[in-house]
């Protein structure tokens, strides 16, 4: 999997889901209710999850809380791409554990739960080296958290869940809430058969796994019945999505997407993460054909090297890449184009490097995100012996974000003079001013009244800056 880590909830960069620790805004919290506190690192599937937890709780009388010393219940849903993600979890930990001491100088009990992928990954661990503890439980058992926060309140020891349930945890799930929101993701895949050898999530999500078209269009519907415009299918290897359709057969992503758009009120649809392998000629297609499906894809190559390619297990070439990037620019040619890049995976060479950045000269991207090689336990890449030194490693970032800047940079400068449907979902930073998001994903600032919030409106591209848009709202 080509799994990001996102900053807030609007964007797919940085380093944890909350920057600190408040929690998760959903819903309200009725007096005498428990009291439920989420913080959530991680990919946009740890942010659907954290979602999907407390609808769970809510089902049983937890109320959500973004202040930890008030709550009853603290989950901090992990993540376990990167060995900083991991490691703040642990930091996290031990505030936690302050705010459980002071709570319970006061007579009042906190149960402190870990859950995600580092809590699969690590579960045993945890409960060693953090006793704070009283819950672990993998991404695959969460919708059992209610009955595991019972069972550990009867223990005295750490109780851990990490495994893999027969069960489809999605048809134990409660109805989504109410979004309250103008955007929204919606899992539809989960899991991945890749076994690329950096890569954690085989082990931590399982194989791959699609749900049901039936299910997936029901979530949709309800979304855009509470308000949702615009929906964003999540996976682990999205664009691998085989679910059962309505006709007994496997339906491929690009028939999903075809038929969530017949949907109506739902405007706009996007999907993330995908696998070159899996770019399927009927998805290229529908980048072409289905105007509610954003010209916007994040396709992940991560090294520009063939050996490279190859000793990560990522089962395409450089040359496979750019001939996939060519159909698809064919088919859309508005695309932005987003990917994950890593530098100093072990034995890459400085000829091997240049080969990346060569890659990325030629495609020219949109976004992109790019890290140091972290070595995850228990994957092949981390036992490799040829570890690339981490000056080395870190000079090598520093070249590859500085083109990766300037291609930002310049998209954000072409769309300068343009008018683009832009859809505002939340307030800006100043009083008489909205944000939105455009086609291509970036950032649109924008004066405009509250009331406009879920509409899509043209705007005239005014400013740029590297990371967002200015403009003006122009008549429809």
């Amino acid at each position: 999997m080509d799994d990001r880590l996102t900053e807030g909830h609007d964007s797919i960069d940085g380093e944890d889901v909350e920057p600190s620790l408040t929690g998760l805004a959903v819903g309200v919290n009725p007096g005498g209710a428990p009291k439920v506190f989420i913080r959530t690192f991680g990919c946009q599937m740890n942010v659907y999850d954290s979602e999907r937890m407390m609808e769970a709780l809510a089902a049983h009388g937890y109320a959500q809380t973004g202040h930890i010393g008030d709550a009853d219940l603290v989950i901090l849903n992990t993540c376990h791409i990167r060995e900083k993600a991991a490691e703040k979890v642990y930091s996290d930990l031990g505030r936690v554990r302050q705010v459980k001491e002071e709570r319970g100088a006061a007579g009042h009990e906190t149960v402190v739960a870990v859950v995600g992928c580092v809590a699969q990954a690590e579960g045993a661990e945890i409960a060693a080296r953090a006793p704070v503890v009283d819950l672990v439980v993998g991404p695959q058992s969460y919708h059992r958290l209610p009955e595991l926060i019972e069972r550990s309140r009867s223990q005295t020891r750490t109780v851990v869940d990490t495994t893999f349930p027969e069960e489809d945890k999605f048809s134990r799930l409660p109805p989504r809430a109410p979004a309250h929101a103008v955007t929204a993701f919606l899992t539809v895949q989960e899991g991945c058969d890749k076994f690329c050898t950096f890569c954690v999530v085989p082990y931590t999500r399982g194989m791959e796994y699609s749900r049901p078209v039936a299910d997936v269009e029901g979530e949709a519907r309800r979304l855009v019945s509470s308000g949702v415009r615009e929906i964003t299918l999540l996976g682990q290897n999205v664009n691998a999505y085989h679910g059962d359709g309505p006709d007994g057969r496997p339906w491929s992503l690009a028939k999903l997407i075809r038929r969530l758009a017949q949907i109506e009120g739902l405007e706009r649809l996007r999907y993330t993460t995908s696998h070159p392998g899996d770019m399927s000629e009927d998805l290229i297609a529908a980048h072409g054909e289905e105007a509610k499906l954003m010209p916007y894809l994040h396709l992940p190559f991560q090294a520009g090297a063939d050996r490279i390619l190859a000793a990560m297990n990522r089962k395409h070439t450089a040359g496979q890449y750019l001939d996939t990037v060519a159909r698809i620019r064919k088919a859309q040619p508005e695309i932005a184009l987003s990917t994950d890049i890593i530098v100093g995976f072990p034995g890459e060479t400085e000829p091997e490097f240049a080969e990346t950045l060569a890659l990325v000269a030629e495609v020219g991207f949109a976004q992109a995100y790019s890290f140091k090689y972290s070595a995850r336990p228990g994957t092949p890449a981390g036992k490799l012996a040829d570890q690339v030194p981490d000056p080395v490693k870190t000079e090598r970032l520093a070249r590859l974000q500085e083109l990766l800047e300037r291609q930002q940079t310049a998209f954000n400068e072409r769309c300068v003079g343009r008018t683009l449907p832009v859809l505002f979902d939340r307030p800006g930073k100043h009083p008489g001013q909205l944000v939105g998001r455009s086609p291509f994903l970036q950032a649109v600032h924008a004066e405009a009244a509250a009331g406009e919030r879920g509409r899509i409106l043209p705007v005239e591209i005014l400013a740029f800056s590297p990371n967002s848009l200015v403009g003006v709202i122009r008549s429809a």
